[in-house]
């Protein structure tokens, strides 16, 4: 009779934690990367009232009597499936698609989560608004001129230096390609005035020198008198100033006195080579013309000195015509297509992609690669702890974080500008809200009939 009594109380004890553990899941179902958790039960210890025997010649085997003594909860598990994606719009909201775990430190302690509502504090630091928790990655180094993001690192804080300067860079290439046209005929020397020069073509581009100002390159491509597939090419950088004219364009030996060099090309209409007064030839892989100018250094009352900055011509590559200057029978249409240099520029926006790389855009055109959003996986993601404000930390049966930029050892991909959603499902619940109530209500007649039961013990006395 008492354990009856016993068995229904660890019924009801038991499915009150069931039912609050699906009242916590309904009540997070609009929680941000919120997990659902799940309660599973075993039976307690069995009482034995007799013995299992082996069977005999004369008998067979008997089987073992035991009473229940009643249930008890086997694990609360936390249900890492994926939520769904809700699209939002905002540069800083991120969501994991697949496995792995945004890292947040709270002062020296690292906490781990799904929830990406993410923003920029006054310090331009990537933190979660809601608790201050600052969002953890590898910011990027610049070795050689080129951005890199160290992932082998350990992970610190992101900063996103909003209104940050990018200072000026000058002009180290300049690109040339598209046709020269083969047809134009050659004006001779002595032609009368107002000869229209149409075996001239034309190119202006805007370059930047050191301190970011602007200056016009001008390159003049004149088809030669008596040959067919050479053209006169003069560079002359800004040509209304009077600094133009010390523009120099050297082939090979730094030895080219003037502006002034020659582009051959073959019977099949492709670049052959550069040659310039003294001979000096480029005819193989990229040919490339280097030229210098100078630039005048403001100084306050006075000229200034000068001083004088390079750069490279790039006409392309020997027997290609891709990317490259050509001579065919078509309307000239060559052009400086690329050149890199730009003026100071101050960062506007950044961006965050799928390996959670952040760029930033400035004003001055260029992106440059600010950092690395990083992601934790783990052995048993199961063994996690929740910390409270949708974080997790590790346990002893969690294993140590595995941390590393997404797509490596089996970690998803960032989406910016969604949040993933709870992965409760509300049916599910309200289901095993009914399963659970039944059960709640079974043990309590088990405990009733127990008590009815035990009156009519007492009664016996009558």
């Amino acid at each position: 009779m008492m354990r009856s009594l016993y068995a229904g109380v660890s019924g009801l004890q038991n499915h009150q934690v069931r039912m609050d553990v699906i009242g916590n899941n309904i009540s997070n179902i609009n929680t941000t990367g919120f997990k659902k958790g799940r309660v599973n039960f075993q039976d307690m210890i069995s009482q034995s009232m007799q013995g299992a025997s082996s069977p005999t010649e004369e008998l067979g085997g008997v089987n073992p009597k035991q009473v229940g003594l009643g249930m008890t909860i086997a694990s609360i598990d936390t249900i890492h499936t994926q939520g769904s994606m809700q699209s939002t719009g905002v540069t800083t909201d991120l969501a994991v698609q697949g496995n792995g775990f945004f890292i947040m430190a709270g002062g020296d302690k690292q906490y781990y989560t799904r929830a990406g509502a993410f923003g920029i504090d006054e310090d331009g630091t990537l933190v979660n608004p809601s608790n201050g928790m600052k969002v953890q990655g590898w910011m990027a180094e610049t070795i050689d001129g080129a951005a890199f993001i160290n992932t082998a690192s350990d992970v610190g804080d992101l900063v996103i230096p909003v209104g940050g300067k990018d200072p000026a860079s000058a002009t180290t290439q300049v690109d040339l390609a598209c046709n020269l046209d083969k047809r134009l005929e050659v004006i001779p020397e002595g032609a009368g005035e107002g000869t229209v020069r149409e075996n001239t073509w034309t190119i202006d581009k805007d370059i930047y020198d050191n301190f970011g100002n602007v200056h016009k390159m001008r390159v003049s491509f004149t088809k030669l008198e008596g040959t067919q597939n050479s053209w006169s090419a003069d560079v002359v950088i800004d040509p209304d100033d009077e600094l133009g004219t010390n523009t120099i364009a050297e082939v090979g030996a730094e030895n080219n006195g003037n502006n002034n060099f020659i582009v051959n090309f073959n019977n099949l209409g492709t670049l052959q080579s550069v040659t310039d007064a003294q001979g000096d030839i480029l005819d193989t892989g990229d040919i490339q013309v280097q030229v210098a100018f100078d630039v005048r250094e403001a100084t306050p009352g006075e000229d200034g000195a000068l001083i004088r900055q390079t750069f490279n011509l790039n006409i392309g590559e020997a027997g290609s015509v891709v990317n490259t200057v050509t001579q065919f029978a078509e309307t000239s249409s060559t052009k400086a297509f690329r050149q890199n240099g730009y003026g100071m520029g101050y960062l506007e926006n950044f961006k965050i992609d799928q390996s959670g790389v952040i760029t930033g855009v400035y004003s001055n055109g260029t992106n440059r690669t600010l950092g690395q959003v990083a992601l934790a996986t783990f052995t048993n993601q199961n063994g996690l702890e929740k910390a409270g404000e949708t974080t997790f930390v590790v346990t002893n049966n969690s294993g140590d974080p595995n941390i590393g930029p997404t797509g490596v050892a089996g970690k998803g991909k960032i989406i910016a500008g969604a949040l993933e959603m709870s992965n409760v499902d509300l049916a599910e619940q309200f289901t095993d809200m009914i399963v659970t109530q039944r059960g709640f209500q079974a043990n309590s007649k088990t405990i009733t009939t127990s008590d009815t039961m035990l009156q009519e013990l007492l009664s016996l006395k009558r």
